[in-house]
């Protein structure tokens, strides 16, 4: 299969690759964790993370959700991520634009921060990296390439079918390795199961809504 171009999508796995190597050489990750991590606790009850870190120089949480989609564990971490954004948002700019992109990637970083926060409201440790943006893209992706021939079902519509099936497949599949990787060390050993299935649910909705702001009638000029 071709990758088709794209120009916004190539920009945005350069900025947040060139984000991770300046910050993972300098050895501040852990400190660029903290300062634009997205941490459930402090969305939950500032007052009680206050007493257990200090919050000073720390970006205004609401912001958090797309400041930490430019801080990456490790090598694998952004590897992987660069690799799923190239792929699939390059195939989504082609059919959406590049405006439709982006905006799909950030709503689907706060989808991603609202699923882990509601899944874990006391955490105090930082969500990073990208995957809940990627996440939507992956969904705009499988609803738009999708080839399997899907069903109505009484009084859902087969398009409805169709967007609840991806989601449970995905859904499945992240809670699978949730399991399989809890416990586990290193960078994959702590992975948002729950942001993940947020940023993709949001694709998936996002996704017919985006297609008709894209291709709207507009009145033509005489």
């Amino acid at each position: 299969m071709k990758i088709p171009r794209g120009r916004a999508t190539d920009w945005v796995a350069g900025i947040t690759t060139l984000a991770f190597l300046i910050i993972f050489l300098t050895g501040y990750t852990d400190s660029a964790a903290l300062m634009a991590g997205f941490i459930p606790l402090r969305a939950t009850d500032p007052a009680a993370f206050a007493q257990i870190a200090e919050s000073a120089g720390m970006l205004p949480v609401w912001l958090t959700p797309l400041s930490a989609m430019f801080v990456h564990a490790g090598w694998m971490h952004i590897a992987f991520n660069m690799l799923m954004l190239m792929f699939c948002g390059r195939h989504v700019e082609h059919v959406m634009g590049a405006k439709l992109l982006l905006g799909l990637y950030a709503i689907g970083a706060y989808a991603a921060a609202a699923a882990q926060w509601l899944w874990e409201p006391q955490a105090y440790n930082p969500m990073i990296g990208a995957s809940g943006g990627i996440s939507a893209l992956l969904g705009t992706y499988a609803l738009l390439y999708s080839e399997q021939n899907v069903r109505a079902f009484g009084p859902v519509s087969a398009n409805v079918m169709r967007i609840l099936w991806l989601a449970a497949g995905w859904a499945a599949i992240q809670l699978m390795i949730g399991v399989a990787m809890r416990g586990a060390a290193g960078d994959l050993g702590h992975i948002a199961v729950a942001a993940h299935i947020g940023g993709f649910m949001a694709g998936l909705v996002l996704t017919k809504p985006a297609l008709r702001l894209r291709f709207r009638k507009r009145p033509a000029s005489v």
